[in-house]
């Protein structure tokens, strides 16, 4: 198997690029380790503190993002970085070439029910036309990543990767440390039968996608003509790296539980890098009106609605939202 190094060398991925990645998955390792002790680490629980979304931190979230910022702000190819657990932008290196935005531990309600978790991160060029401390750094549209990717924690610990070309999925080998290549080129089914979404929001959410979960219940009886599962990991990577596997839908629309805050997920480190794993994989991902990797982002904190994963299916979701 190859390992990770020598398949980006001869993607022609620059060194730079290349050195920066390794440093992200260096700190996934530890985090990997310590995932693996469980409460041996005495890192399972909750904080007393809530992060600048307004929600709980977890002990390992904590951990998770002082290892990562710690490893990226030592690395001289950062120029910025950006977290969901930093209240604004972190600046690094003065003149660097990279600015790198993450999601220490999505899913984190699930670590102590030992279930999925990961880390997901992306990487852009840095902005010679704003200060390295300057928000405006992450202002860049998703299809502009240079790189993006994200780490599951589970039975394996997997590294899903795209710098522009295929996505391909690595296994951690834990006897040698590092990455192997084990899947070339993920690629997602057009057509689909399985759906995820957090159906207790059912009673918040729209007419059009009340809809059209509705028509999917229905079965082979209804509109649709077949029956569809459901399945939901309550992480978002861990539900896109089924959707990546096998084909699905990953839905999780805008609703009214909360006029301030509409939407649930983050443009930047959570639906900009998943989204450009799903499209590089044959997939499509989108908003309720439009093409994620389309969004310019005013917020590093910003939140969009989500809807990705198998391309035809995708398409007949979204056409419920224009009738």
């Amino acid at each position: 198997m190859q390992r990770l190094t020598p398949r980006l060398r001869k993607d022609g991925v620059d060194l730079e690029l290349i050195m920066l990645i390794r440093t992200i998955l260096a700190a996934s390792k530890e985090i990997a380790f310590r995932v693996n002790q469980g409460a041996l680490s005495g890192i399972l629980g909750s904080t007393l503190d809530e992060n600048i979304q307004g929600e709980t931190q977890k002990k390992l979230d904590v951990v998770a993002n002082q290892l990562i910022k710690d490893m990226l702000l030592d690395n001289e190819q950062v120029r910025a970085l950006a977290s969901e657990e930093e209240d604004t932008i972190v600046a690094g290196t003065e003149n660097a070439p990279y600015i790198v935005a993450f999601d220490p531990l999505d899913g984190s309600s699930n670590i102590d029910i030992n279930g999925s978790i990961g880390t997901i991160f992306t990487i852009y060029n840095a902005r010679n036309d704003v200060p390295n401390d300057s928000p405006e750094q992450f202002h860049q549209r998703g299809k502009y990543q240079v790189c993006a990717g994200y780490v599951l924690y589970g039975p394996a610990t997997m590294l899903v990767l795209s710098t522009g070309g295929p996505t391909r999925c690595y296994t951690l080998d834990a006897t040698h440390g590092g990455y192997l290549l084990t899947t070339e080129a993920l690629d997602i089914p057009s057509e689909t039968q399985e759906y995820a979404i957090n159906g207790a929001n059912q009673r918040f959410w729209h007419t059009e996608i009340k809809q059209y979960i509705a028509d999917l219940i229905q079965g082979e009886e209804g509109i649709r003509g077949k029956r569809f599962n459901m399945r939901w990991n309550a992480a978002m990577v861990g539900d896109v790296h089924r959707i990546l596997t096998r084909g699905g839908i990953f839905c999780y629309p805008s609703d009214t539980k909360d006029p301030n805050q509409p939407a649930k997920l983050r443009l930047l480190y959570e639906a900009n890098p998943l989204a450009m794993l799903v499209e590089n994989a044959n997939g499509k991902a989108c908003t309720e009106t439009g093409d994620i990797l389309d969004i310019l982002p005013h917020d590093i904190h910003q939140r969009v609605p989500v809807i990705m994963g198998s391309r035809n299916e995708v398409e007949t979701c979204l056409n419920y939202y224009k009738q």
